[in-house]
């Protein structure tokens, strides 16, 4: 291979990798500016997305997606909230049982509380909330979850022909810059994922 062939492969190669360094950098960006966006007119429900749970009670950052919810609730911009998420370890309790708990204990009306408990994932998560809502004629929402998950999630949420809307959790427990770096970092990767595999 000549001395001339060899620049133009090395100029095209780093071409490549400068335009795959701007789309990634550009995506985070776009992420974590979408997540201080807020929805604040009313929706007919809240889409509370699952997370870990510890024993019977929801983990830190679970508990914070749902007191929003409740905060959603008690200040009537919801009428009701669905609880996603099934069982992460063997012997837990679904992760939208946990929440139905735990906003029962806080006066929110059995009534007003849906669940779905067989998802695993975001995508899940929304498709079968969904075929929840469906069945109780619900159409508009706020999905709940943290700043950094907005994006993906809302995404989703229209591809499933959702009129979906960001409710980012305000409290989120994702508050260093350490763990924000992180939550980004994947962030960032599993919205490519979905861009391309649609899952």
């Amino acid at each position: 291979m000549t001395n001339d062939k060899k620049r133009w492969l090395i100029l095209i190669l780093l071409a490549f990798i400068s335009a795959l360094l701007l789309a990634i950098t550009s995506t985070a960006i776009s992420i974590y500016l979408y997540g201080n966006k807020t929805y604040t007119a009313k929706a007919e429900a809240a889409i509370v997305l699952g997370a870990a749970v510890w024993g019977e009670e929801p983990s830190p950052v679970f508990r914070e997606r749902i007191n929003h919810a409740i905060n959603l609730y008690q200040n009537q911009q919801i009428n009701k909230i669905i609880f996603t998420g099934g069982v992460g370890e063997p012997n837990e309790a679904a992760e939208a049982i946990i929440g139905k708990n735990y906003a029962l204990a806080r006066q929110v009306k059995l009534n007003d509380i849906l669940t779905e408990t067989e998802s695993r994932t975001t995508y899940q998560n929304l498709k079968n909330a969904r075929s929840v809502a469906d069945n109780s004629k619900l159409n508009k929402f706020l999905i709940v979850s943290d700043p950094l998950h907005m994006k993906r999630a809302v995404l989703m949420a229209r591809n499933l022909d959702m009129d979906a809307y960001p409710s980012p959790t305000p409290t989120t427990r994702y508050s260093s810059l350490r763990s924000q770096i992180e939550f980004l970092i994947r962030e960032t990767f599993f919205y490519f994922v979905y861009l391309v595999f649609q899952i």
